[in-house]
C-alpha cells in the first residue's frame, strides 16, 4: 500500500534535509535550503515543520526509520536455517556487512546523524527526541537478535551499538581512503569478540 501523499512529502523533505546535513553540515540547514534541495515551492518545508527544532527532530526520526528498515532487510536476507544457528562469528559477519554499507552507500545519512548528535548537546528538545529514539532502537535491536537466535543481553547489545557507532564515526569522518569489506569485517570481529568473548572455531 502506498503511503498517503502528505507522508510521502514529509519523507521527501526529511530526505532532502539529510542530504544537506551530511554534505554541507548543520549550519547550512534551513527551511529554504530544504525547499530548494527537494525542488518544492518556497514555504513548503515551513508548512510541514513550523520551526527548526521540528525539522531537526523529523530528520532524526527519518534517519533512524531508514536504519531500522535496513536492519530488518539485512535480517530478512539471512536464510531461516542460518538464522536458527547464527553464532558469534555469524553476528560479526552481519555487523561487518552493515558497517561497510553504512560507511559507503549510506555514508551521507550517517554523517547527518552525527551532525544531529552534536547539535543535540546544544538543543534540549532534539536531545530528548534522540534519547527516545535510542531507547526504541535498543528494543528493536534486541528483538532482531532474538529473531536470529542470539542470547545477547540488553547490556551487551547496548555496548555493541556504542562500539559500532564509534567505529562508524571514525570511518565516515576520517581522511578519505578506500573502505573495504575486510576492514569492516575486522572491526566487527574485534567489537563482537570484545563484548562477547573470543568464540570457538568455525565448524
Amino acid at each position: 500500500m502506498t503511503p498517503p501523499a502528505n507522508l510521502l512529502r514529509r519523507h521527501a523533505l526529511a530526505d532532502a534535509a539529510i542530504e544537506i546535513l551530511g554534505t554541507c553540515g548543520i549550519h547550512r540547514l534551513s527551511h529554504r535550503a530544504v525547499d530548494e534541495s527537494a525542488g518544492v515551492p518556497s514555504g513548503t518545508t515551513s508548512n510541514y515543520f513550523r520551526n527548526r527544532d521540528g525539522l531537526l527532530q523529523a530528520t532524526a526520526r527519518r534517519i533512524v526509520d531508514l536504519h531500522l528498515e535496513d536492519m530488518a532487510r539485512d535480517i530478512g536476507d539471512v536464510p531461516a536455517t542460518a538464522a536458527e544457528r547464527l553464532d558469534q562469528n555469524g553476528l560479526a559477519d552481519l555487523i561487518g556487512q552493515s558497517l561497510y554499507q553504512a560507511a559507503t552507500q549510506r555514508r551521507v545519512r550517517f554523517q547527518a546523524i552525527f551532525e544531529l548528535l552534536l547539535e543535540a548537546t546544544r538543543t534540549p528538545a532534539l536531545g530528548h527526541t534522540l534519547s527516545e529514539i535510542s531507547t526504541a532502537t535498543l528494543r528493536t535491536t534486541i528483538a532482531h537478535h532474538r529473531a536470529l537466535g542470539l542470547e545477547t543481553s540488553p547490556e551487551q547489545v547496548r555496548t555493541l551499538t556504542a562500539l559500532y557507532s564509534g567505529a562508524l564515526f571514525t570511518l565516515v569522518t576520517g581522511p578519505p581512503q578506500p573502505i573495504t569489506t575486510e576492514t569492516t569485517r575486522t572491526l566487527a570481529r574485534t567489537i563482537v569478540n570484545g563484548v562477547l568473548g573470543t568464540p570457538g572455531p568455525r565448524e
